[in-house]
Formats: structure tokens, C-alpha cells, sequence
């Protein structure tokens, strides 16, 4: 299939991207690299460097590869961002997408695939968070990804056209930044292999539901073909707290460093894990990794970037 993948040089989306090619699928890339990386490009997929608030160079590629579905991953992820920068958040997320709703209705593209977060729930009303859950963000990061799920809806009442809405609990993995919901993996990380202390914000026994990567892209490949018009948490079930998450990771650094503790951040939420049980009977959503498989995966990719960019210090050097 044709299949195009805004954000595709980012976090999720060059998961995705690489899965997608594994399968022999066609695959372009629209991404703007502000925060994606060339690094991750597939060489075997297709690059434009593209921002989806420019609707006219947008066209353009989708008049150029006339996808048959859209995973759109391209978006501003970060919850403190949004905070500070409201009217960027909305740019990026709610134009953003409604750009990319209309080249996908000008080209007649037959399924879009769309990332809403955990966030849009807000503070639970009782856990785990299933997706007849209320919806009542807090933060204007979980208003500007809820706020495409209506018009994902109305265009494909308007105009046929299918779409599977995903609710992600927080991702972590490898070539993951410091940004988004599961950002705190990243940068313990970052912590650790620089030696430094980590900050944990609050009291560390808020709890949080880490998805790995990997199982994220899957169900991405599980909803081309299963899932029309729905909307699945894609998630773990499982309730992990910020402290616990820390130990593990200071047991596989094998690390006798303490946290920091600092005040709660705005906009930050005190327990949330999601119900994936529509998932896992709808499209047939399979967690491969356990937290603690998933992280070892996770530290061994930053060690090894981490080794090679000791090693090319030390050729600069002689």
C-alpha cells in the first residue's frame, strides 16, 4: 500500500516507518525536523521535509504520492509547551491536522491513523481509564489532541473517510527526547550515563502506564486493515509509579544514585493507566515487552550512542 507517515523522522513515527518498510509497503515521509531527526529517516521510504502548517507545499506531496492511508504523528507533544505557548500548540495540532484532513480528502485517501493521548481524560474519575472515560483535559496540550478527533470524525461522515484514533498511554523507547508523556524515561537516562542526579516532580508515587515503542508501531501495522472508526487506548493496563520506574532503571544501570524531588509541575496528572480491552479485541493489540524488557532494550541503544559518541570525542582529539 501507499502509505504516508506525517512526523515520520520522530520518536513514534520512525518506528513506524521502519515497520511499515519490513512489510514492503511504499512509504513517504512528511516532516518539518523540528524535533524529528535525519537520523532516524529509513533510507527505503520516501523524505519530504515539510511542516503541516504549510498547506500548499502539503498538497503538493500528496498530490505527488496519493496515499492510500495516513498515519499522522507529526504534532507538538509537549505538555509544558503548551502551557507557554498556547496559540503554537493549537497551530501545530488542530490546523496542523485539518491541513492534513483536507489533502487526504483532496486525494481521496481512504484511512487516516491518528495519535490522541491519555491526556485528553484529564484527571481520572476512577482507574484504569477506559474510552467512555469523560473527557475533560487539563492541560491545552490534551484540548489540542482531542479537539482533531471531531474533526477526524465530521470528514469522515462528509467524505468517507475511514479512521482508527488511538489514545497512547506514555511511550518510551529508543531515539525518544526529553519531550512528551513518556519523556521521563529519556531523560533518567540522559541522567544516569552523564552521572548526574535526576529531578522526579511531586513525591514520585504518581503513576503513570509505560508503553514501549515497539508494541506502539505494531498496533499502528494492526489498524491498516482492522479498526475502521474507532477509538482504542493503546496502553498496558498496568499502573506503574514514577518511583518504582526509577529503581528499575537505577537496578539495570546497577546505580546507587537518589533523586531530587521537586514541586509538581501544572498540568501534570497524579495516577492515570488506560483500559486496553477494546484494543486487544478490536484489532488484536498484543504487548510484546514487559516494562523491564522493554527498558533494557531502551538503556542498551543509549549506551551504545553513547559509546560511539565517546569514541568519535576522542578521534577529534588526536
Amino acid at each position: 500500500m501507499r502509505i504516508l507517515v506525517t512526523g515520520g523522522a520522530g520518536f513514534i513515527g520512525s518506528h513506524i516507518v521502519d515497520e511499515l518498510v519490513k512489510l514492503n509497503h511504499q512509504v513517504s515521509i512528511v516532516d518539518n525536523l523540528s524535533t524529528g531527526s535525519e537520523e532516524n529517516l529509513n533510507k527505503n521510504a520516501r523524505f519530504y521535509k515539510c511542516d503541516i502548517t504549510n498547506k500548499e507545499t502539503l498538497r503538493l506531496v500528496f498530490e505527488l504520492e496519493k496515499p492510500e492511508i495516513v498515519i499522522h504523528h507529526a504534532a507538538q507533544i509537549d505538555v509544558q509547551t503548551s502551557l507557554k505557548k498556547a496559540a503554537f500548540d493549537a497551530k501545530v495540532n488542530i490546523r496542523g491536522t485539518i491541513n492534513v484532513l483536507e489533502c487526504c480528502k483532496e486525494v481521496k485517501t481512504r484511512k487516516i491513523i491518528y495519535p490522541s493521548s491519555a491526556a485528553v481524560y484529564g484527571d481520572p474519575k476512577y482507574l484504569p481509564v477506559d474510552e467512555e472515560h469523560p473527557i475533560n483535559p487539563i492541560s491545552f496540550y490534551g484540548i489540542s489532541k482531542h479537539t482533531p478527533e471531531h474533526y477526524i470524525k465530521v470528514y469522515s461522515e462528509l467524505y468517507g473517510i475511514k479512521y482508527t484514533i488511538f489514545r497512547y498511554s506514555n511511550v518510551y523507547g529508543e531515539r525518544q527526547g526529553a519531550k512528551g508523556e513518556g519523556g521521563v524515561v529519556s531523560i533518567f537516562i540522559d541522567k544516569f550515563l552523564a552521572k548526574e542526579v535526576p529531578s522526579i516532580f511531586g513525591d514520585g508515587e504518581q503513576t503513570r502506564d509505560f508503553i514501549y515503542v515497539k508494541d506502539v508501531a505494531k498496533a499502528n501495522l494492526l489498524a491498516l486493515d482492522k479498526g475502521d472508526n474507532e477509538i482504542l487506548n493503546i496502553s498496558t493496563n498496568t499502573q506503574v509509579s514514577v518511583n518504582k520506574l526509577f529503581e528499575i532503571m537505577r537496578e539495570i544501570f546497577v546505580v546507587k544514585i537518589v533523586p531530587v524531588y521537586k514541586e509538581v509541575r501544572d498540568g501534570d496528572i497524579e495516577h492515570s493507566y488506560l483500559d486496553n480491552t477494546r484494543a486487544k479485541e478490536i484489532i488484536n493489540l498484543k504487548n510484546e515487552y514487559e516494562l523491564q524488557e522493554g527498558l533494557e532494550e531502551t538503556v542498551k541503544y543509549y549506551m551504545n550512542l553513547n559509546s560511539v559518541a565517546d569514541e568519535v570525542a576522542v578521534a577529534k582529539n588526536i
